[in-house]
């Protein structure tokens, strides 16, 4: 069975996702991969149960980030098979939901495995980091599993300072909101110039 995770584990040693004058060609396994949120919580369990398991990827690691611990991926328990993963990795999805609905019981969590598979974890701020270990009801049912292994607070969003347009050093042209739709035209221009792509979409 290959699905988009293993397309995604795939990509980095065989295509060419970066081609400038300083590199050319795949990454190679030295990579550190983002799986955001629980609909990627199996990419870290793949890469070790089919790539590091047979001597590839040593080196990659695995961030992964919560955006909102509501949404976990609970499935029926007897869905384990249908995720071609080995039984050693069946403990880290084993759950006990202690909700009502849909249904209490015994079932598989990918946020959980997610947590437990990846390096590290990430969430979109130091607040709410605080929040998920903090108790059941603001974890999710995940705050033991996070208090266990750790979480960061990442800020969403960007420096505004370092990325100002009126004083960004990258783009090679100034501007700000009154000439905005003049400087975004010619900066588009660029870019495509710079990367060969005419069809290029660019959002600054």
């Amino acid at each position: 069975m290959f699905n988009e995770f293993q397309a995604a584990l795939e990509a980095p040693r065989v295509l060419n996702l970066n081609s400038s004058k300083y590199f050319s060609g795949p990454y190679g396994e030295d990579v550190v991969f983002v799986a955001n949120h629980w609909h990627t919580a199996l990419l870290p369990c793949y890469l070790k149960s089919m790539y590091k398991s047979r001597g590839i990827y040593t080196n990659a690691k695995v961030v992964f980030c919560i955006h909102n611990i509501a949404y976990q991926g609970r499935h029926a328990f007897a869905d384990f098979c249908l995720l071609n993963l080995p039984n050693e990795f069946k403990s880290s999805f084993d759950f006990i939901d202690g909700y009502d609905k849909p249904v209490k019981g015994r079932k598989i969590n990918w946020m959980k495995a997610g947590i437990l598979e990846s390096d590290r974890v990430l969430t979109v701020s130091p607040y709410y980091a605080q929040e998920l270990f903090s108790g059941i009801e603001r974890g999710g049912e995940l705050d033991n599993t996070i208090r266990k292994t750790g979480i960061t607070g990442v800020v969403n969003g960007m420096d505004s300072q370092e990325w100002n347009p009126r004083t960004d050093n990258y783009t090679g042209l100034k501007y700000d909101a009154t000439t905005v739709t003049e400087a975004k035209a010619l900066l588009k221009e660029a870019l495509q110039a710079e990367v060969g792509e005419v069809g290029l979409w660019g959002w600054n």
